[in-house]
């Protein structure tokens, strides 16, 4: 499903509050490669191991949050086709041009039920990891921070979760991995949607309100990644909100905290395998601190409550 669809999400915009601050925390601590900066005052990061132009930009605003999260389509007759099934399913659609965002090719942007925007693209600029193509090391001298591989994936608030469903799983050709429901099973209260071989590519939380952002995840290879960056984290006085630990769901290790924004970052882990034909598991809402917080099995409040 992946090679001729949705392959992967790809990029984020988040906006804060104070960009430099945010320039050396996503660049320092986190560890992401600059890979830009826009006239507009836009900066443009990226895992270190990712080959596009970027996956991370940062935008200068009063607030803090997400303007949009992007996915990367196998090419332009899948981006045609994905904005026509969008449009069928009755979601205005709009056609940002190329160039709009450095490297970037033309986007089909659209707002899902939850009040989240989303783009679709098929094309962007590569700039290499910084290895070789051919005989390559297995990472590039110079790393800093946590230095994680890739932006992974976010989980989003919003109050019609079962509309973000709809629209991912019939438009979209996502999975439904793993789900979160009430106690008589009625009520959708989380999602975790897959497109690739990870447990989610994107997930939504129900909650009162539109468009909140909850996290931004990105990928370290280990447990002992983890415990790396829980040490840099301790050493910068970052804030922290919890980890690292473990999730029930998706079975990933985490580690979560905040930018100088208040905007939350987790470091993510491990996680199974996800093939089309894997049933969709779920997990009752009395469950659901073992679901999140695997090891102390019990909801940490800060952790549900705070999104920007």
């Amino acid at each position: 499903m992946a090679i001729s669809g949705v392959m992967r999400a790809g990029t984020v915009q988040i906006r804060v509050t104070d960009m430099a601050a945010a320039a050396d925390h996503y660049e320092n601590v986190l560890g992401l490669v600059r890979s830009g900066a826009g006239a507009d005052g836009r900066l443009y990061l990226k895992g270190w191991d990712e080959h596009d132009h970027h996956s991370v930009i940062l935008r200068r605003a009063d607030a803090p949050g997400m303007d949009c999260m992007g996915f990367k389509v196998s090419d332009r007759e899948a981006l045609s086709s994905f904005e026509r099934r969008l449009r069928d399913l009755g979601l205005k659609t709009e056609r940002v041009p190329a160039g709009a965002d450095l490297g970037a090719g033309e986007r089909v942007r659209f707002v899902v039920p939850t009040g989240h925007t989303m783009e679709l693209y098929a094309e962007m600029e590569q700039v290499g990891n910084g290895l070789a193509l051919e005989n390559p090391e297995v990472s590039p001298d110079g790393l800093r921070g946590i230095h994680p591989t890739h932006f992974d994936h976010c989980l989003l608030y919003g109050d019609d979760v079962d509309g973000a469903v709809r629209v991912f799983t019939e438009a979209l050709g996502f999975k439904l991995a793993e789900r979160v429901v009430s106690l008589d099973g009625k009520v959708l209260i989380g999602a975790f949607l897959a497109c690739s071989t990870k447990p989610h590519d994107v997930a939504f939380i129900r909650s009162e309100g539109k468009g909140k952002f909850h996290h931004a995840a990105f990928y370290v290879e280990s447990w002992h990644d983890l415990k790396t960056a829980a040490d840099l984290l301790t050493k910068r006085r970052v804030k922290l909100d919890i980890g690292p630990t473990r999730h029930g769901i998706t079975r990933g290790g985490t580690i979560y905290f905040f930018d100088p924004a208040g905007n939350r970052n987790e470091t993510f882990s491990g996680g199974y395998l996800y093939y089309p034909d894997r049933p969709t598991l779920s997990w009752t809402e009395n469950e659901l601190g073992r679901g999140i917080f695997y090891y102390d099995r019990r909801l940490n409040e800060n952790f549900l409550g705070v999104t920007t």
